[in-house]
């Protein structure tokens, strides 16, 4: 029987570098898949039903979140966005791993929906290097550095529950704990129940 498949879960305050950490592990481990999000908002130019989204109105959404549907949900920006929670445990279940780029709330959803999901946080070195760095990438106002300062504190706040913490300080060390935490996941017994069974009968 295949490995169950990994839920990797990762968080982290705009301007960490969580995604470049991203990109290193999917060239890795490009076996990852993304799970395939449902939300209200209409499709962009070139997105495809199905693949990018599942494009649904917001009565057949508001109707599937109260049955339970959703492994978990945020409103932004006045659409609703949510994971399927049983095409994700499918996939668990045929031993593929899926990777989460998702807010702390989301996490929380998921940490309460998927039993066995590794939960990461990203985190900066230090509040001033975040600032310098939110600065560096010249896209936002001054409004909008310090609310995402004031957002990157309060989402520091809630690490402490996640399975690992990565301190984004130098970038190649901040990729090999990301990836020393999946690969002490897929060691895990639990990830291969039949393994000792299948060796002590060979």
């Amino acid at each position: 029987m295949p490995r169950q498949g990994i839920a990797l879960v990762l968080s982290a305050p705009s301007g960490t570098g969580k995604t470049t950490l991203l990109k290193r592990l999917l060239a890795e481990f490009p076996h990852f898949c993304y799970s395939v999000s449902c939300t209200t908002r209409a499709p962009r130019e070139g997105e495809i039903h199905g693949k990018d989204y599942i494009f649904m109105d917001r009565e057949s959404f508001e109707q599937r979140r109260a049955q339970g549907y959703f492994a978990e949900w945020a409103e932004v920006h006045g659409n609703l966005y949510g994971t399927p929670l049983e095409s994700v445990k499918t996939l668990l279940d045929q031993g593929q791993d899926i990777l989460f780029d998702i807010d702390v709330q989301g996490a929380a959803q998921l940490k309460l929906t998927l039993a066995g999901a590794v939960f990461v946080f990203v985190l900066p070195p230090d509040m001033q290097e975040l600032e310098r760095r939110l600065r560096a990438r010249g896209q936002d106002s001054e409004d909008s550095i310090a609310r995402r300062i004031a957002n990157a504190r309060a989402e520091i706040q809630q690490a402490h529950w996640y399975d690992a913490l990565v301190v984004n300080d130098s970038l190649d060390t901040a990729y090999d704990e990301l990836r020393a935490a999946y690969m002490a996941a897929t060691l895990a017994p639990a990830r291969n129940p039949g393994l000792t069974g299948s060796i002590l009968a060979s």
